[in-house]
């Protein structure tokens, strides 16, 4: 028999695909506004993998990953979802996103992401939203699955991810130590 278990605190990602460069120091505040402070910041990554936005956003577009300092509860991922939603309304000009931000988690085993998006492999976790299993830790490496988004199975991203699993190690000790000395 399997005993429930209380899961993991979760490191808070929000990917943020875009045109214009110039929108990430707004963004990034509205976003801090809400889940607090930023600790980590990929590189720039260029977006070259679909066309499927470029009718609402242009081109040439490119992701940056914002990385949060505090940890959340793996549960808050559907409220998240639907706060980054409205993030994205308000910054939508005559009825087209400027930004598409997708929020997600890492853990030591997996990264997974938020869409309103139903799909087989997608679970679903409340209030219209779903869990997308993006990649899975295997073997010292983030690895992509058949249906990861290109853009989060290619090199650097991994890579880049490899550098938050470091960072969420080290805040899931010291959430972990806080906890022992009850504060």
């Amino acid at each position: 028999m399997s005993l429930p278990q209380p899961p993991q605190p979760a490191k808070l990602t929000v990917g943020l695909l875009l045109k214009e460069q110039s929108l990430v120091p707004e963004l990034a505040a509205a976003l801090e506004a809400e889940f607090g402070d930023i600790d980590m910041v990929s590189p720039w990554f260029p977006f070259e993998y679909t066309k499927y936005y470029a009718p609402e956003m242009g081109q040439p577009l490119q992701r940056r990953v914002l990385v949060f300092e505090e940890l959340i509860q793996q549960q808050a991922l559907a409220r998240i979802k639907l706060t980054t939603n409205r993030i994205e309304a308000c910054y939508a000009r005559d009825g087209k996103r400027q930004a598409n931000l997708d929020p997600g988690y890492l853990l030591y085993e997996r990264f997974v992401l938020a869409t309103g998006k139903n799909y087989t492999h997608r679970i679903y976790i409340g209030e219209q939203i779903y869990a997308d299993l993006t990649l899975i830790y295997q073997q010292g490496e983030y690895r992509a699955l058949p249906w990861t988004y290109p853009d989060y199975a290619d090199t650097q991203m991994r890579l880049f991810l490899l550098k938050v699993r470091q960072k969420y190690g080290a805040d899931l000790n010291r959430y972990q130590a806080s906890l022992r000395l009850g504060q």
